[in-house]
Order: structure tokens, then sequence, then C-alpha cells
């Protein structure tokens, strides 16, 4: 399976590859910057965090895009589709810290979302956070998400769910 290449106004959102490991370790490396993703973790299991990223486009048809900045070429974070073996499908991303604020987790995933329905033809798009991830929940707000549940996850944790809409 090819990953397909999404391009937006200011990104290139790519298949994962070795290119991209720098920035993988960069983030799980960093306690602070990854705390919602399972981090901190090794250099190794970042290194496998970004072949399994890359493994989930042959295994399910989906994934997530390593997202390059077109301006100076450098890989500063994730944006796509994650589905653990007993969870459901989110939009998830992740941005390096020194790359925040500038509004690039917001442009990666309205190429996300509209590749979801335009091209995987799904009916929707959801994704949900932990509670105290703000940041995360008020990306998911200004995407235009809307709540449609609260639900348990195999972690054990409630959860909120949110549907994205077609043209975020």
């Amino acid at each position: 399976m090819k990953v397909p290449f999404l391009e937006t106004e200011r990104l290139n959102l790519t298949a994962p590859s070795a290119e991209a490991v720098d920035a993988y370790i960069e983030f799980y490396t960093d306690a602070e910057a990854s705390y919602f993703y399972g981090g901190p973790l090794s250099i190794e299991q970042s290194w496998a965090r970004l072949k399994a990223d890359l493994g989930s486009w042959y295994l399910l048809g989906f994934g997530v895009w390593a997202i390059k900045n077109k301006s100076n070429g450098q890989y500063i974070g994730t944006c796509g589709f994650w589905k653990g073996k007993q969870w459901p499908v989110e939009l998830t991303w992740w941005i390096l810290p020194a790359a925040r604020g500038n509004g690039y987790a917001t442009e990666a995933s309205i190429a996300a979302i509209d590749f979801a329905y335009s091209q995987l033809k799904w009916n929707a798009v959801e994704t949900y956070m932990n509670d105290t991830n703000i940041a995360a929940r008020n990306l998911v707000l200004k995407l235009g998400g809307r709540k449609i549940k609260r639900a348990k996850f195999p972690d054990g944790l409630e959860r909120d769910v949110y549907r994205l809409p077609h043209n975020a």
C-alpha cells in the first residue's frame, strides 16, 4: 500500500519514515510533551512507535502522516488516524513543543478530516482525549467537534467522544 501524500498551504503530510525519526525521538522522550501519548519513551520505543505508525497504513488502510513544514523542511509532528486493537478509530495528532502555537495541528487536522470523508468515504470522524488534555479539547472545538457521548475505554478511563464535521 502506498501512503497518500497530502499538502496544505504550509505543510506536507507524508508517510512516516526514517526521515522523521528525530522528531519522534524528540517528542516521545520529552516527558511533558508526550505525557498524553504514553511518554516518556526510550529512543528504541520511539523508533517502535514510528514503525507502528507506518504499519497501521498496511494493516488497516489508514494511519497517521508525518507532518513536514514546507518552509524549513523539518518534521514537526504527526496527524491522522489511530486505532488500538480494542479501541475505536480516532483522529490524533502531536506537534513538537517548538512548533506549537502556529496553527499546524489545525491545518493538518483539516486535511486529514477531509481525506477521511472524501477519499476513505467514512461516514464519521471522531476523536477523544483525556479529560485533562485541555489543548486537545480546544483544538477539537475549534474544528467544530460536537460531543456525542461519554464512553469507557479499554484502559478503564471514561472520555468524551467528539464527532468532527466535514470541511472543518
